[in-house]
């Protein structure tokens, strides 16, 4: 991105530093900081500063952090934050931080013009002109004059600039701490305390200009050098200043003169103009540092090919071709100041700017703390931050944000939110975030195995749900196995499932595995399921079997049930799984063997429940599966039919037992669902069930082992004139409680 910016790079540490102390020491320490110790008193005063370095020292080691671990090109916090959280999301930050910083201008040069105030009161008294106009024709000629610069000149000239204006910042400085003003005893705290988080938000941009000099990278040399250094000494060096200019104001002037004199600093200083020229200093050389910083940001966003009209993309990624300065971003960020300033007043307006500055900070201690966090071997930064700093940070942003102003928070995240779905629907790309956060997932889950595993006592039955590994050769000819599975894990229960194929493991087979991974993972997606799905590679379908029923459940639990499928007349795919039910009576799963038909899951409308007196040890079971399906929305209008077939001298005992087992158990069988049927000698079970269930889109049959002992797979089979069927077998009784 920006590869014209970035080759053009030829700035080193000094300018990042003095853009951003010069955009720190600015407006508000002139006009404002006084009226901060007057409202609030020395304590209070530096309780903010001390606050609101929490925020912006936590995001200066993450900006260092992040910067010495990547290269980092033009567009400063935008390139930062896009090639971390993905283009989407990085540029429905660095649009706002974009206008953030091109109103930022407007409100430079807005301050800059009071700086001539006195001078503009002896003119009004000789002309007749209001102050306000003559304020509002210096701010606009100010814009015309910065964007003349930044057209003819560009960054180079700007720099130079900041070096004047820095001497003349530090001369007011030195004047005005050996002032003496009128000495007093320091007042640490106001006697009328004003609120702080009112007071805060008006000091609070003056912390703000710390990642100034960001916004130059593709400028830079060595960004990875210069970004780190110059952005830290800034920071503590503007904090040590604000600390002193805070207790130097607190013993040279009285509280209400601090309140109602916002050039209170002339009074102090050992020669009063000296401010008025700081001032204009100060603040022409925090909107010239905006006006170079905003467009690259601009530009950096259009060379990313983000913003949904592509003929704006192409207009704003061009540069100069002499001087690679961005010209028409730098026209457009001109024009916005040029239409606030024209606006007047936008005390308003900056505290939406010190929202987005605040989200653009709070996104890139997130950025390091996600990293941290996340451990990922290609995260080898030179210089590391505390990831606990990292949350402060965050943390404090979204604090401050709602503190500062509800409505405005509201709004600047709100107006991101809504930026980035409108990109989204014009990118591929949907989930930008996976890459940082993928790396956060893994970590919580390997923590989570085994903190489950060291803390793991023994499941009670209350505690008890399916963890169901699913293994099948027919993946993409049958959807039926998977369907079931995904209905068994949407919300109670846990579900794996396994594609076997066939073959030893080699470089075709691995590549046919990872074809066959993405197809299932494709079909998890467009299925909504929360089904884990895999691959495996074996020569027998039996040796994958045996190594599915090794493996880890995935919910942290341990596997506690196999679900087979075979479709009805398919003969030689039953004897395959009876071949095997051995292993899974050894490790003591339950069995699940789904018999798969034209019919499918018909309506996902009826589950009809078989019981005979044979599956006391099923019937639980059996009743619990038919419950968690129903629960997933697509068996939304299903109902539980419970059909038992017992000999006549025992139905009135069960149908009690059935009814206090429903009722007690909370299950959503109505007692009108519940028929009992009497055996006849003269009729066997199947011919019974064929005959009521063929309306039923789900049948659950209980089974034994002992019973395929005796007739092998004709225990399946026979169930001509209905769907599909759901064999179970429950290595242990379930309580329903």
């Amino acid at each position: 991105m920006a590869e014209l910016l970035h080759s053009k790079g030829k700035f080193g540490t000094a300018p990042v530093f003095l853009t951003a102390i010069s955009t720190i020491l600015g407006a508000v320490m002139f006009l404002r900081f006084g009226y901060a110790v007057g409202s609030i008193g020395l304590i209070g005063t530096l309780l903010i500063v001390v606050v609101g370095h929490m925020v912006t020292i936590p995001t200066a080691l993450s900006l260092a952090e992040i910067a010495t671990n990547q290269k980092v090109e033009g567009g400063g916090e935008y390139y930062i934050i896009s090639r971390s959280f993905g283009l989407t999301i990085g540029a429905a930050i660095g649009i706002a931080l974009y206008l953030s910083q091109a109103i930022s201008v407007a409100f430079y040069v807005i301050a800059f013009s009071e700086a001539f105030e006195p001078v503009l009161v002896i003119l009004k008294d000789q002309t007749g002109i209001p102050l306000a106009l003559s304020k509002r024709i210096i701010g606009l000629a100010s814009v015309g004059l910065l964007a003349a610069l930044m057209y003819t000149k560009g960054a180079k000239t700007g720099m130079w600039m900041l070096y004047v204006v820095v001497s003349i910042l530090a001369i007011s400085l030195i004047m005005f701490f050996a002032g003496t003003g009128a000495p007093q005893e320091s007042v640490l705290w106001r006697a009328e305390k004003a609120d702080f988080f009112v007071v805060f938000a008006i000091v609070f941009p003056a912390f703000t200009g710390m990642t100034a000099g960001v916004g130059l990278s593709g400028d830079l040399k060595d960004p990875k050098k210069s970004i780190p250094q110059g952005t830290m000494f800034a920071t503590i060096i503007g904090m040590i200043i604000y600390i002193i200019i805070a207790y130097k104001l607190s013993i040279s002037a009285t509280p209400d003169n601090l309140i109602n004199n916002q050039l209170v600093m002339s009074d102090i200083a050992i020669w009063g103009p000296i401010i008025p020229i700081g001032l204009a200093a100060a603040t022409i050389s925090s909107a010239l540092g905006s006006v170079m910083v905003a467009p690259r940001t601009l530009n950096a966003i259009a060379s990313d090919r983000i913003i949904p009209i592509p003929r704006f993309n192409k207009i704003f990624s061009r540069v100069n071709k002499k001087n690679g300065e961005p010209v028409n971003a730098s026209m457009v960020t001109c024009g916005i100041a040029f239409f606030f300033v024209l606006l007047g007043d936008i005390n308003a307006v900056a505290e939406v700017i010190s929202m987005f500055f605040m989200v653009t900070y709070g996104a890139i201690c997130l950025i390091s703390l996600l990293e941290n966090f996340a451990s990922n071997p290609g995260y080898r930064p030179s210089f590391k931050s505390k990831w606990y700093i990292s949350l402060i940070g965050a943390v404090l942003c979204i604090f401050l944000m709602f503190q500062i102003n509800v409505v405005y928070a509201v709004f600047a995240i709100g107006l991101m939110i809504l930026t980035y779905y409108v990109l989204t629907s014009y990118q591929d790309q949907k989930s930008d975030m996976s890459n940082i956060f993928s790396g956060v997932i893994f970590q919580i889950s390997r923590n989570l195995h085994v903190f489950l595993q060291k803390t793991k006592q023994e499941e009670t039955m209350d505690e008890w749900r399916p963890s169901v590994v699913a293994i099948s050769k027919d993946s993409f000819s049958r959807h039926d196995e998977f369907d079931l599975l995904r209905w068994i894990s949407h919300r109670k229960g846990f579900g794996m499932y396994i594609h076997h194929i066939e073959g030893y493991l080699s470089k075709e087979t691995s590549e046919r595995a990872k074809s066959a991974l993405k197809r299932l993972i494709r079909l998890t997606q467009v299925s909504n399921s929360s089904v884990f799905v895999d691959t495996i590679i074996n020569p027998t379908y039996q040796a994958s079997i045996s190594q599915t029923l090794q493996l880890p459940g995935v919910s942290g639990k341990e596997n506690n049930m196999v679900l087979f499928e075979f479709y009805k007349t398919r003969d030689d795919q039953l004897e395959e799984i009876l071949d095997n039910v051995g292993l899974v009576k050894a490790v003591s799963y339950d069995t699940c063997i789904l018999c798969s038909s034209e019919k499918k899951f018909g309506f996902n409308n009826e589950i009809h429940i078989w019981m005979t007196s044979n599956d006391y040890q099923n019937a639980n079971l059996m009743i619990y599966l038919a419950y968690i399906i129903l629960g997933h929305p697509d068996w939304n209008d299903g109902i539980i039919k419970l059909f038992a077939v017992l000999p006549e001298n025992e139905i009135g005992d069960q149908r009690a037992k059935l009814l206090e087992m429903i009722k007690t158990g909370r299950l959503p069988i109505s007692a009108n669902n519940i028929q009992i049927i009497p055996v006849k000698e003269d009729i066997n079970t199947k011919d019974i069930i064929n005959q009521n269930s063929q309306d039923a889109d789900l049948t659950i049959v209980g089974f034994r082992n002992e019973l395929i002992k005796k007739t092998g797979k004709d225990t399946f089979l026979g169930y001509d004139n209905i769907g599909n069927v759901l064999f179970v077998n429950s290595q242990n009784e379930k309580e329903i409680s």
